[in-house]
């Protein structure tokens, strides 16, 4: 592997995990891509290669992570878990929940009672995986930049 490649790989796992410590706060692409100190429009497309995902889904699903937690384990109203993980609506936290967990913040929190298990364990089983690329839509992703 190139030394130009293993430098954008790490300038990437430096950004996702800035995502992964502020995940709650206002965050956006530009500010993300100064983590990595890309542009906004090579950080989007090289972050995507490496991880599947944009940058933003990203930072989407790592609320949603942290939301099912705090629904599973705490009794705050879904107002403030909604509050809590960094979104400002509850129709977009309601509708960004739904499309990633397949399931209401309330009903889940109905159906899935505090786990008693191993940490890594819990982390394992319980993390939002992506959707199932839909066969209809053809895959107009850039080749994945193999680590």
């Amino acid at each position: 592997m190139s030394r130009a490649v293993e430098e954008l790989n790490r300038s990437l796992l430096r950004a996702r995990d800035a995502i992964d410590r502020a995940y709650a706060e206002p965050l956006d692409v530009p500010a993300i891509a100064a983590v990595a100190h890309l542009s906004p429009a090579h950080f989007s497309r090289s972050f995507r290669a490496v991880f599947g995902e944009t940058p933003h889904r990203y930072l989407q699903r790592r609320r949603i992570e942290r939301a099912m937690f705090l629904l599973r384990e705490t009794g705050r109203p879904v107002t403030d878990v909604c509050a809590d993980v960094g979104f400002n609506s509850l129709g977009t936290f309601s509708r960004t929940f739904r499309a990633i967990v397949g399931e209401t913040p309330s009903r889940y929190r109905r159906g899935h009672r505090p786990v008693v298990v191993p940490q890594c364990v819990q982390m394992a089983n319980t993390r939002p995986r992506p959707a199932a690329p839909d066969p209809a839509v053809p895959d107009k992703r850039p080749p994945v930049v193999s680590l």
